[in-house]
């Protein structure tokens, strides 16, 4: 379906046609003729990229009375950066619509320029949450003439605490009002505000939920996590013309690995929550010109960024949920190109890449980490096809009798090679010997740690990666831990923001996490009188099991924060004896208990203590007998 086909106001397609929009994609052909002919609530759901703006921006448009200079419709979304290029896409739609305003209202800025441009008129709101109730209570921003509210990208705002502010700036809206939700995903919060917001929205949705972009290829690399960054290179050197986005987990890593590659020499910079406004606007500015070809990112950062050239997106860790991989990929691959999302993956995260191939309903094809020799055939390549490509400015006429005299001793192929390496002696020397870094999947084990659950018990008990400690604490999913907020009591308590913090499993009652070696007591120390919420935190070394050992809960050798509990031989003694008994005398129940006990209670001083006194209580009952 072509934009001309549709009712929408002459002027609005023609400003389109001028954008160089001729087709509609496959969320606008179902929204816009629906939105034109309908008042009803409605509830979007497609990926980043398809197309979002135009599809609930230009009925909006469509139905804005000019005469009423007041704020007729509101889009509220997550972040600053997609509030600016929503307003953009919204004025340039609108561009022949004489008299038509468009206000942004975000925070990181002065807000005494918003509320002066808010008393002079205007049809469309578009802010962020924060803002919107900040001009609100200033009685800057009224609501009460709202006919259209869009919250776009609705789960995110979700995801970054919105809830109680997309509640409050709803309630200031009119009852009667057409509400339009876009959202990749459709949580339960999500699904709660269509539910006290919403009056019988009709539902649309373009493509299977969390189902990767169909113009994106899934690569991943297998290597180990001293590697990464290693491997990170390479990728971009075997790339000559890579433009895109590495997500990394934290901020203090996103800063690290944005000051390596440019220390190295590339063409980077980071966005991250630290950054000052107009230090973000700096760096994205560099990077939409493609004065950047990487920026390496948080996931809140990279929120609102919308690029539609990027080549590759580079996963540099794998978030935690999987729904947030496919928000990463969707992120190339967009307005009809090809792009590619590459995982740079732990050694041990088989099971995390077969969850994704699940979700995102594609297999993700391992690829072989390029080995020096390829690398610098590329990148000779490219140098020669720059140097062929290069316009002669004829200026350089006059001193071309100089320049052969200089050279009249050469020949040929000696010109050449000096040509090369005083270009490329610096790439050959640093790929000169280069170690292959590539590591097996091993699939078929990734295979039975699926259908073993005592193997992957045993997994995350030992083996950390070669130069890493791995460390028990006994705080998992029970107590609301996540991973960010393991990484943020380490940071805390070891007053150590440089901490690199490695492989992290959160268990339902534990957790496991490793660190490099050199900072193993550092940890035991700064842990040794944590605190989380209300919680004792206590921290142990876990240690690979010996051959020898069962593979029951006697396998989990812990070195100790502070006191050896288990350093006393009887009580170990005392300890074995025990399961000796029990393994005789229980029933269905009791083998439960045990094997809770075993697998569970021996990071756990308490459940220990409940394994004691039921042990005792057993010996008496029998010794009466």
């Amino acid at each position: 379906m072509k934009f001309s086909e549709t009712n929408l106001d002459k002027h609005l397609q023609q400003a389109v046609a001028n954008l160089g929009f001729e087709t509609l994609t496959p969320i606008q052909q179902e929204a816009i003729p629906f939105l034109l002919e309908n008042d009803t609530d409605l509830i979007a759901l497609a990926q980043t990229g398809t197309g979002k703006t135009a599809a609930f921006g230009l009925p909006v448009l469509n139905k804005i009375e000019l005469s009423r200079k007041l704020p007729q419709a509101i889009i509220l979304c997550p972040t600053r950066e997609l509030c600016l290029q929503i307003s953009k896409d919204m004025q340039s739609y609108s561009s022949l619509t004489k008299g038509l305003k468009v206000t942004p209202v975000y925070g990181g800025t002065s807000i005494v320029p918003q509320i002066k441009t808010l008393k002079s008129g205007t049809h469309i709101i578009v802010g962020t949450p924060g803002r919107v109730i900040d001009l609100i209570n200033r009685k800057s921003l009224k609501l009460k003439d709202i006919q259209s509210v869009i919250l776009d990208e609705a789960d995110e705002m979700l995801n970054m605490g919105f809830k109680d502010d997309l509640d409050t700036i709803l309630a200031e809206t009119p009852v009667e009002k057409q509400t339009l939700l876009f959202s990749a995903t459709m949580p339960k919060e999500v699904m709660r505000i269509s539910k006290n917001y919403m009056s019988n929205p009709k539902t649309i949705e373009v493509a299977s939920r969390n189902e990767g972009a169909k113009n994106v290829d899934h690569h991943y690399y297998m290597v180990n996590a001293r590697d990464k960054y290693k491997a990170l290179r390479r990728i971009c050197d075997v790339n000559p013309n890579i433009y895109g986005i590495v997500f990394c987990r934290t901020r203090r890593e996103t800063a690290d690995i944005a000051d390596k590659l440019m220390q190295d020499g590339y063409n980077a910079d980071a966005i991250h929550g630290e950054l000052s406004q107009a230090q973000r606007d700096h760096v994205m500015s560099r990077f939409r010109q493609k004065k950047l070809q990487m920026l390496v990112a948080t996931d809140v950062a990279a929120r609102g960024i919308d690029i539609n050239d990027l080549s590759h997106v580079i996963n540099y860790n794998l978030p935690d949920d999987n729904e947030v991989y496919v928000h990463r990929s969707g992120r190339t691959g967009r307005a009809g190109k090809k792009g590619i999302s590459i995982i740079i993956a732990h050694s041990r995260e088989g099971r995390k890449l077969r969850e994704i191939e699940k979700m995102i309903k594609r297999e993700l094809i391992i690829q072989q980490v390029p080995k020096g020799d390829e690398i610098c055939q590329i990148q000779l390549m490219t140098l020669i096809d720059k140097v062929v490509a290069t316009e002669i400015n004829q200026q350089i006429n006059k001193y071309l009798p100089s320049i052969e005299e200089k050279l009249m001793h050469l020949d040929k192929e000696e010109l050449i090679k000096h040509f090369v390496s005083a270009e490329f002696n610096r790439f050959l020397s640093f790929y000169k010997n280069a170690p292959d870094l590539n590591v097996s999947s091993n699939n078929k084990r990734d295979k039975n740690e699926r259908k073993d659950r005592s193997n992957i018990r045993g997994e995350r008990v030992g083996h950390a990666e070669k130069g890493h400690t791995r460390f028990f604490i006994n705080l998992g999913k029970e107590k609301d831990l996540q991973a960010h907020n393991l990484i943020g009591l380490i940071n805390e308590y070891t007053k150590n923001r440089n901490l690199p913090i490695g492989k992290i499993d959160i268990m339902r009652k534990f957790s496991f996490f490793e660190i490099p070696s050199e900072f193993e007591n550092e940890v035991l120390r700064g842990l040794g009188n944590a605190n989380w919420n209300g919680n004792r935190v206590n921290v142990e070394v876990s240690q690979a099991p010996s051959k020898q050992r069962s593979s029951r809960g006697d396998n989990k050798i812990r070195k100790r924060g502070k006191n050896n509990s288990f350093s006393d031989s009887n009580k170990r003694k005392k300890q074995n004896s025990s399961k000796s008994f029990v393994s005789k005398s229980k029933s269905k129940t009791s083998k439960n208990e045990e094997r809770k006990n075993n697998s569970v209670g021996s990071g756990n001083d308490a459940e220990r203590s409940s394994f004691k006194g039921r042990f005792n209580a057993a010996a008496k009952r029998k010794r009466r007998s």
